[in-house]
């Protein structure tokens, strides 16, 4: 287990908006994941975090903390309906 890189500023529906991100992302690296459940993960992420500048951030601080990328599976998501890394 490990921490995840959390804003304290967020609301407690976008910080579980958020986890639910991280934990599409593990879940298409340790088993596989849809598309669909991934990218719907995604939106939600992006509204809460809509620069990209801070995204690529809270993705460094994601992949230190767990090995895992959010931006590998988005690109992954982009030609493939299962995604799995």
């Amino acid at each position: 287990m490990y921490d995840y890189p959390i804003d304290q500023d967020w609301t407690m529906k976008e910080m579980l908006d958020v986890i639910a991100l991280y934990n599409a992302v593990e879940k298409a690296y340790e088993e596989g994941i849809s598309k669909e459940d991934f990218i719907k993960a995604y939106r939600k992420y992006t509204e809460i975090i809509d620069s990209k500048s801070l995204q690529k951030q809270y993705d460094k601080a994601f992949k230190e903390a767990s090995s895992y990328s959010i931006y590998k599976v988005y690109q992954l998501s982009k030609t493939s309906d299962w995604i799995k890394l």
